[in-house]
């Protein structure tokens, strides 16, 4: 008797042909991405591109076209001899100002932020949800209306245009963002945690530096890339607290851009720019997946 080899199809998963073939709304949204990364990178293309232009290049006004002879001569001019006003130091002055500024701001800023968090989320304190409103409230009021006040305050203390008083107000005006997100975090852990840390004899700060602190490590580097970005970008704080020795990066560039005399140089100006932008985008690059985690585990919830 013959048989008929009848050839049995293959298990494909579900949708493994319609991945094979574009469909219009995953055409749209390639089509929307690339829009969209063009628009944010072609500023950043134009600045790099004209910061390795000679000036003779850029007279052309070939805005988009790639040098003919690139150079980092505007950006050894923006580090080492532009001039930010009456000196002709460059921009590394101030990095190392911001530099001064930043880390210990951030560092205290996430600390006291953690630690009230942390209060706020276990332990019973009194009046702890008026203070947690108090806190939120701050975090939307604008520099400028507190600005006079923290001026006649902070000079009558002996703070006032010096290094100490910029890191003491960048940390006051960070500590209710970082309050806020620490708080939810620590509130949407087991409270069971908690308790159990308390029954077996811990205290207040043991039970935070042992067990809280650990856990804490991704909205810790979402705090992190939150208060280096705002610090570091800062400028109306720094022109007004830091005085006129521990001016931040984001003043003399400022300064770099605005005090030209003469022919005006798009290439140096442009050097500074991206200079000063490396910081946050380094710190961007690199912790983006930690970000995406924090803010995953707990920045929003509570």
């Amino acid at each position: 008797m013959n048989t008929i080899a009848v050839p049995v199809a293959r298990n494909r998963p579900a949708g493994a042909l319609a991945r094979r073939v574009l469909q219009p709304g995953r055409i749209g949204l390639y089509v929307f991405l690339l829009t969209a990364a063009t628009f944010f990178l072609l500023p950043l293309y134009i600045m790099v591109v004209t910061s390795l232009k000679p000036m003779e290049e850029i007279r052309l006004g070939q805005l988009f076209s790639l040098p003919l002879a690139p150079t980092l001569e505007a950006w050894s001019t923006a580090w080492h001899s532009a001039c930010t006003g009456l000196e002709c130091s460059g921009l590394r002055v101030g990095f190392w100002n911001s530099v001064l500024i930043t880390v210990p701001s951030v560092l205290l800023s996430i600390l006291l932020g953690a630690i009230n968090g942390y209060a706020l989320a276990f332990w019973p304190v009194r009046w702890a949800g008026a203070l947690f409103g108090v806190l939120v409230f701050g975090s939307f009021v604008p520099y400028q209306v507190v600005m006079y006040p923290l001026v006649r305050g902070f000079a009558l203390v002996g703070l006032f245009a010096s290094l100490p008083g910029v890191v003491l107000i960048h940390t006051l005006f960070g500590m209710p963002v970082m309050t806020l997100l620490f708080r939810n975090y620590f509130s949407s852990l087991p409270v069971e945690l908690f308790k159990a840390a308390r029954i077996d004899g811990g205290g207040f700060w043991r039970i935070f530096f042992m067990l809280m602190l650990p856990m804490a490590l991704p909205i810790a580097v979402v705090a992190l890339i939150l208060q280096v970005t705002a610090i570091w970008n800062d400028y109306i704080l720094g022109l007004v607290f830091a005085g006129r020795d521990f001016l931040p990066m984001t003043v003399q560039l400022n300064n770099i851009i605005n005090t030209t005399t003469g022919e005006r140089a798009y290439n140096v100006n442009m050097a500074a720019t991206i200079l000063t932008s490396l910081v946050p985008l380094a710190v961007y690059l690199v912790s983006g997946r930690w970000f995406v985690r924090g803010i995953a585990a707990g920045a929003v919830k509570g």
